[in-house]
């Protein structure tokens, strides 16, 4: 390819990026799906969202073994984590 024609590329695609920006910058209005304006008539249903849960717990600590206790406040001091 010449050197004008990888120039036009360039040209185009910088053009369609700057379109694409600008089209997903755009003020859109803020409804929520509860309200029916904005997006026709029918049923609405609640976003399904996929997520871990949302903290971790450690395992139980058996006879014998030592637990992790995790950095915490006593009596006005921080005291940092440590074995039990």
């Amino acid at each position: 390819m010449t050197t004008s024609t990888v120039r036009k590329i360039a040209a185009a695609c910088t053009v369609l990026g700057l379109a694409t920006v600008a089209v997903a910058a755009a003020p859109k209005p803020a409804n929520a799906w509860w309200y029916p304006y904005g997006y026709g008539y029918g049923g609405y249903a609640p976003p399904v969202v996929v997520a871990p849960p949302p903290a971790y717990y450690a395992p139980p600590a058996y006879y014998g073994q030592r637990a992790w206790i995790p950095g915490h406040w006593r009596y006005g001091y921080w005291v940092p984590g440590h074995w039990s």
